[in-house]
């Protein structure tokens, strides 16, 4: 018995000080979400419930999260890939169809989407992967096989369909690998390789028979192209931007009955989803907008700063990870809402309506936030991990 629970301790529960507990993270993470909430709140009131439902249940998940051992959940790498696989596999077959795409599972009126668990799951896998074989990091060996390890679920991802989540998926691993010490030679010869191919796709999807992507899919990158040309894809983004520089300084106002409000007449689409911040911007304006951003930031930093004083290398790769997946997803989402990139359905971390989302974010940031724990716990008088000094 003794012995079972000195595992546990070793393994899960360790002995914390919990004093060193990051709790400024902490914070900041409820201030977001629950601006976020605010601002559901004014785009669609039917779904604020179910975000606060969502908030709690995702920060109660964080806190045991953030209690286990990291290394603990490391250790099973590569069984979360083949869990992961599995429900992308299922999903595919027999997941829920909404809007000509099938990603989601459905279960008592409650959506879970496995493309949005995927992110965390793979920034752990290619982490650990990258520890065990960081001698061999820049060989192209190693990375053709990591390439085709990830490419498994990056293609069931697309497949359902879903471009912008594998974007980000590949972007997120992209982001591991080099934060672990990618050569930039590596990196250069990638570039001339994918440049071609990039070009390539681009001219052949431009084709109206083309069998890559999805008709509505193509529409939208050659409304973002050609916006003369397929004005009907390019509505949603008109609206966002003009919705966004309606707001001016200081916005028009929460829940305001304003008769010029784009939100008010219907459009904006997916006014509590993937233009979350085309609301935002209309109600709470240039300021409230800058606001939702600076959060946004200062939590990828928070991350980063977890990164630089985690206790291994393994700590510091997923916090990279999960600090890109959270730029990365900001970035696209308003690059989409400003016309800055074509559309795509891809929500705003923390602020846009979506519960597999917001438990995935809350997951990702107690992982983190053992990553945070563990450093005082083996390194209190550290400022630096050893892996990081010269």
């Amino acid at each position: 018995m003794r012995k079972n629970m000195h595992r546990m301790e070793i393994f899960m529960l360790k002995k914390y000080q919990l004093r060193s507990y990051n709790i400024r993270l902490v914070i900041v993470l409820l201030i977001t979400t629950m601006y976020g909430i605010i601002v559901i709140n004014s785009a669609n009131s039917a779904y604020t419930i179910k975000q606060l439902a969502g908030l709690f249940l995702s920060f109660a998940v964080m806190l045991f999260v953030s209690l286990i051992d990291y290394n603990f959940i490391c250790r099973y790498y590569w069984l979360l890939y083949l869990i992961n696989l599995i429900l992308l596999v299922l999903v595919k077959f027999s997941g829920s169809n909404a809007g000509g795409a099938q990603r989601w599972f459905t279960f008592l009126g409650i959506r879970f989407q496995p493309s949005e668990l995927s992110k965390i799951i793979l920034i752990i896998f290619t982490a650990k992967l990258i520890t065990i074989y960081k001698d061999k990091l820049n060989s192209w060996k190693f990375l053709a096989a990591l390439m085709a390890l990830t490419a498994v679920p990056l293609f069931l991802v697309l497949s359902q369909p879903d471009l912008s989540t594998t974007i980000v998926l590949a972007l997120i691993v992209f982001s591991v690998v080099f934060c672990a010490g990618l050569k930039y030679k590596i990196i250069g010869y990638a570039l001339l390789i994918i440049a071609p191919i990039a070009t390539g796709l681009l001219i052949y999807i431009s084709n109206p028979n083309q069998v890559i992507l999805k008709d509505y899919q193509r529409d939208r990158i050659m409304a973002f192209i050609y916006p003369e040309k397929y004005d009907a894809g390019a509505y949603q983004q008109e609206y966002s931007v003009k919705a966004i520089g309606s707001g001016q300084l200081t916005g028009k106002g929460l829940n305001n009955d304003d008769p010029s409000s784009l939100k008010n007449a219907n459009y904006i689409a997916e006014a509590q989803t993937d233009f979350i911040f085309a609301v935002l911007g209309e109600e709470l304006g240039f300021v409230g907008s800058c606001l939702a951003i600076l959060l946004l930031s200062w939590i990828v930093l928070e991350c980063i700063i977890v990164a630089v004083k985690a206790k291994d290398f393994t700590g510091r790769l997923i916090c990279c990870g999960v600090a890109s997946y959270i730029a990365f997803q900001s970035f696209v989402n308003l690059g989409v809402v400003t016309r800055l990139l074509p559309n795509t359905g891809l929500p705003l971390p923390f602020f846009s309506y979506g519960l597999t989302s917001l438990v995935t974010l809350y997951i990702s940031m107690g992982v983190v936030l053992n990553i945070s724990l563990q450093r005082n716990v083996y390194r209190e008088n550290e400022i630096f991990a050893h892996d990081f000094k010269g």
